[in-house]
């Protein structure tokens, strides 16, 4: 569950990232606070987490496998679910970003 109080952690930054953008003058550029994180780190804290999650379910995978003991096969499919939701969201969310940057690169200057 963890995993989803991550994504709508991002999500939240993001959105507050956009409303501070929006409301920020168009002749002032303001350089970004000390402490706060940019858009690239938050992304690749994303993405690093759903590296984690996969290569943590690859492990449980293998280790129910090889017939440890306490691996349950329930936790396993729990874990293998977990790393499919949170690749394909990460995968929306590159989507979005490469829609939004081919969008960008079209407009007429």
């Amino acid at each position: 569950m963890s995993q989803g109080v991550e994504f709508n952690r991002l999500m939240l930054d993001m959105r507050a990232m956009q409303m501070d953008a929006m409301a920020q003058p168009k002749s002032a550029v303001q350089a970004p606070e000390v402490g706060s994180s940019s858009f690239a780190e938050l992304l690749g804290q994303a993405v690093n987490k759903v590296n984690d999650t996969q290569q943590a379910s690859s492990q449980l995978a293998t280790a129910f496998e090889v017939g440890k003991s306490g691996v349950d096969l329930t936790d396993v499919m729990i874990a293998s679910q977990k790393a499919s939701v949170s690749f394909q969201a990460i995968t929306q969310v590159r989507n979005k970003l490469v829609q939004a940057y081919q969008d960008i690169m079209q407009m007429p200057v």
